[in-house]
């Protein structure tokens, strides 16, 4: 199934590395502010704006019939047991159908960021990768993305809570409209299209949610 990923790329997005951050490595994007970052994150009003922003985009860009590849990278080091001890939670609680499962597919790759000078690219040596094709109204996609918000803070959601020295990053990809959805934590989304007439709807629509540091360069994209 990682080859699926692989090949979607290839065809549609061609030399894009699926890791963050997507926005700057794709031209034809979108980076949109989630959180109000002048509020703080546990207020009622800051959590509604939260759940409105990743639910509202998410929405809009999977239909019901559209194909989808749910996909959870784990970055971590080659020693770390955890993954060997305990399955990976995150299908198990966000799938509805247990079945589904067993189509769950999972390859252990080379850190997506080993060629990154960051100094914390050098501890994450691997990422393993789990993907599993579906349809949204196959996976509890509300309760997913507010775990993936609150996952800076504490919150029994967290998807990596036992494991926080560990990394990861879900995506959503398109295959019926070539379109990625990458909800990078409470502060941010980043919509990536093969074409961006595909997301210009999203320009159009909701431009006052684009995160203004980068707004200059999406004004450019789509006039």
């Amino acid at each position: 199934m990682s080859n699926i990923v692989h090949a979607f790329l290839e065809k549609n997005f061609q030399g894009l590395i699926l890791r963050p951050a997507l926005f700057y490595s794709w031209k034809s994007s979108i980076r949109f502010e989630i959180s109000n970052p002048f509020i703080a994150f546990s207020e009622k009003e800051n959590l509604l704006q939260i759940f409105n922003r990743t639910t509202t985009l998410f929405e809009k860009i999977f239909d019901d019939e559209d194909e989808i590849l749910f996909i959870t990278d784990v970055h971590t080091s080659k020693n770390n047991p955890f993954l060997h001890k305990k399955p990976l939670n995150v299908y198990l609680k966000y799938v509805k159908q247990k079945e589904k499962l067993h189509k769950l597919q999972y390859s252990l790759l080379p850190s997506v960021f080993e060629d990154e000078a960051e100094e914390w690219a050098c501890v994450q040596d691997v990422t393993h990768r789990f993907v599993l094709q579906c349809k949204k109204n196959e996976i509890k996609y509300l309760q997913l993305l507010k775990a993936i918000s609150y996952e800076d803070f504490a919150h029994p959601s967290t998807i990596l809570k036992n494991n926080p020295e560990s990394g990861y990053d879900i995506y959503f990809i398109n295959l019926t409209k070539k379109v990625i959805y990458h909800l990078y934590d409470d502060r941010g989304c980043d919509i990536l299209a093969a074409d961006k007439e595909t997301i210009r709807f999203l320009y159009d629509q909701y431009n006052d949610w684009i995160l203004d540091y980068d707004r200059e360069e999406i004004d450019i994209l789509f006039n």
